[in-house]
């Protein structure tokens, strides 16, 4: 009886031992998992081509025609401007600081990096003299457009390294921008909801106290800064800095409108409604 019972202890000692061994192995898989080892080489020349290039697709994200194509516009916007752009795809392998050299990196080069592995797709190594036309809120913008994982996944990493590069020459060869062009969907949908939000502040400022008050303008003054950040700001101004087009100022305007009609009106609209509910 006494051996079964140390038996039957050992067996449960064995036992914890696996589970725990196991859990362990667990917690080692997972953490493995969600954070993939970085590039193999710090700065391996190996890596790169004999023959110069201003593209090495180490990733494969670029068809080999359009690559062709890439090249010929990068080779022949440096000619003409004299700025250096240069392009690097990684995964599991990069040349790391080695293309510094092979590439001779310098004050007017700009290196976009493509990498799958983080939460952005690009990575953007700037000269010092880029910086006085491109300022670093434009490579923010543009990495935050361009690299986020919903436009690569309906557009592909290809489209959002060629269209980044198309952003860029374009910029540079008009001597500079300060914010991204474009207008995003998504943005303009942004812009419209921070007027309507304005306009709603506007109307409840505006609202009448006095009986033989039409428009509370001190209020709507006092709240100025207020609904004017939101419209102006936050509204009109990231529209009309990315675009020319007038459509999306229009529903701009006529949102902040929307937004301070309704909120203005609806008092009078419920006092109505109580008159003729008492008659």
């Amino acid at each position: 009886m006494s051996k079964l019972t140390n038996y039957i202890k050992m067996s449960r000692l064995s036992f914890r031992h696996l589970l725990i061994l196991f859990i362990s192995c667990c917690f080692g898989l997972t953490a493995w998992l969600s954070n993939p080892p970085q590039a193999q080489a710090f700065d391996d020349p190996s890596l790169l081509p004999q023959q110069q290039t201003p593209i090495i697709d180490l990733a494969n994200f670029l068809p080999k025609l359009q690559e062709e194509s890439l090249i010929e516009e990068i080779e022949q916007f440096e000619s003409e401007t004299g700025w250096k752009l240069r392009v690097l795809t990684q995964y599991d392998q990069t040349p790391g600081r080695a293309v510094k050299k092979y590439w001779g990196l310098d004050d007017k080069s700009v290196l976009l990096v493509a990498d799958s592995r983080g939460g952005n797709l690009l990575a953007f190594n700037v000269g010092d003299d880029v910086y006085d036309v491109l300022p670093r809120t434009f490579w923010v913008e543009l990495q935050t457009r361009f690299g986020n994982m919903f436009y690569v996944q309906e557009n592909g990493q290809n489209n959002a390294i060629a269209q980044s590069l198309d952003t860029v020459k374009g910029c540079l060869a008009k001597g500079g921008c300060n914010v991204v062009p474009g207008l995003p969907q998504e943005q303009w949908i942004l812009t419209l909801i921070t007027s309507i939000v304005g306009g709603i502040v506007f109307g409840l400022a505006a609202r009448p106290r006095k009986e033989d008050q039409i428009v509370a303008w001190q209020w709507a003054l006092i709240f100025s800064p207020l609904w004017g950040i939101l419209f102006i700001a936050f509204g009109l101004g990231p529209v009309v800095t990315r675009t020319a087009d007038w459509l999306p100022v229009l529903r701009n305007v006529l949102g902040f409108l929307l937004g301070a009609l309704v909120v203005y009106l609806t008092p009078m609209f419920n006092e109505g409604a109580q008159s003729e509910g008492k008659t």
